[in-house]
C-alpha cells in the first residue's frame, strides 16, 4: 500500500506492506487530514519516524467486532495499554505506555490502511460526509477546551489563531453562550467566523486590551501567541494552551504568580461530542477545506498545507 512516511527526516510516499490486523481493527482510509501538527513532524517535532497522520474516516475491513465490521469510522489517536488504573477508567490519553496515531509509536493515517484498537473506533453517522468526519479529530479537540476549563456566559473569551483549530475553537466557544473574540491576521479566515457570528480582531488591536479576559485559548503555535494570551488575561485567569509545536516559549512567571494565573494544557479531547456537533451541522467545516490532493502527491499536499493563507489539505487514498 502507499504511505505518506518520515523516514531519515526526509517525508516521501513509499510502498509499503499493508498493516496485520493482529488483535486490532484494519480500517481503509477514505479520507485523511493535515494537520499542523502532522507539519511540525516532518520539521522534526517529537523524532517521529513511519506514516504520519491522525485525522481520518475509513471503513472498518476487518475487526474482531462484528458490531464494527463494515462500518465508516473515524478513531481515537490515543491507544493505551489497557492494563492501567488510566485505562481501566477508559481513558487512554494519557497512558504511560500509549501509542499515538502518526504520532507516537504507531504508523498514522496518511495510508491506504490503518490499524487501531476497535474500542478506539467510532461509527460515523449516515448524514455526515466523509468531508466533514474528518474533522472529527480536530474538532474533538476543540471540544476538549471544555474539558479542561468550566466557562460561563458571562466570562469573556479570546482565541488566539485564525487557523484551523483556532476557527474550531472559536466555534465551539460561541455555542457556550460566552462572548468569544477570535485574533487573527487573515481577513479571509476571519470572515468564517464573523459568519458564525464571532467577533474578530487584529492581534494589533487585541493588544489595546491587556487585563480583560477571563479565559484566552493559545492556538497560534508561536511564541508571540502565548504572549499575548497571557497578556490579555484579568486576574485570576485562565490560559489554555492549546498548539503543538517544535521550539520552546519563556513564561512570564513573576506575572502568573502576581495575577494568580492558571495555565493548562488542553490536547486530545472526546469524539462523541464531535461526532454531535457534525451530525447537527453545528460547526463550519466546509469553509475550514482549501484543497484536496491524492496520496501519491501527498508530499505536495504537505508542502501546501505549510503554505500561508492555506487551511485544511485533505489526502484521498
Amino acid at each position: 500500500m502507499l504511505a505518506l512516511r518520515v523516514e531519515k527526516k526526509r517525508l516521501a510516499v513509499r510502498d509499503i506492506e499493508k498493516p496485520l490486523r493482529g488483535d486490532e481493527a484494519l480500517v481503509r482510509v477514505l479520507l485523511s487530514g493535515i494537520c499542523n501538527t502532522d507539519l511540525e513532524i516532518s520539521r522534526g517535532y517529537a523524532g517521529f519516524k513511519g506514516t504520519i497522520g491522525h485525522e481520518f474516516v475509513g471503513v472498518v475491513e476487518e475487526t474482531s467486532n462484528p458490531l464494527l465490521a463494515g462500518k465508516r469510522v473515524v478513531g481515537e489517536i490515543n491507544a493505551g495499554c489497557g492494563q492501567c488504573e488510566l485505562c481501566r477508567d477508559g481513558d487512554s490519553r494519557h497512558c504511560a505506555s500509549r501509542t499515538v496515531l502518526g504520532i507516537v509509536g504507531r504508523d498514522g493515517a496518511h495510508a491506504e490502511f490503518l490499524r487501531l484498537p476497535a474500542e478506539n473506533l467510532v461509527p460515523v453517522p449516515e448524514r455526515i460526509p466523509d468531508e466533514h468526519a474528518v474533522f472529527a479529530e480536530p474538532l474533538a479537540a476543540a471540544c476538549g477546551v471544555l474539558e479542561r476549563v468550566s466557562i460561563k456566559n458571562s466570562d469573556r473569551v479570546a482565541v488566539i489563531g485564525d487557523g484551523k483549530l483556532g476557527l474550531l475553537c472559536a466555534q465551539v466557544l460561541g455555542l457556550s453562550g460566552a462572548p468569544v473574540l477570535l485574533i487573527g491576521k487573515h481577513s479571509a479566515k476571519l470572515r468564517i467566523a464573523e459568519r458564525r457570528g464571532i467577533e474578530t480582531t487584529t492581534a494589533r488591536q487585541a493588544a489595546k486590551r491587556k487585563r480583560e479576559f477571563d479565559v484566552t485559548v493559545e492556538a497560534s503555535g508561536v511564541a508571540e501567541g502565548f504572549k499575548l494570551a497571557l497578556d490579555l488575561l484579568a486576574p485570576k485567569g485562565r490560559l489554555v494552551l492549546k498548539s503543538t509545536f517544535n521550539g520552546t516559549t519563556e513564561v512570564d512567571a513573576a506575572r502568573t504568580v502576581v495575577d494568580e494565573i492558571s495555565i493548562v494544557g488542553s490536547r486530545c479531547g472526546r469524539f462523541l461530542p464531535a461526532i454531535d456537533l457534525l451530525n447537527k451541522g453545528a460547526i463550519d467545516v466546509d469553509s475550514l477545506i482549501s484543497e484536496e490532493y491524492s496520496l501519491s502527491d501527498g508530499v505536495h499536499a504537505m508542502n501546501r498545507a505549510g503554505t500561508k493563507g492555506i487551511l485544511k489539505v485533505l489526502i484521498r487514498p
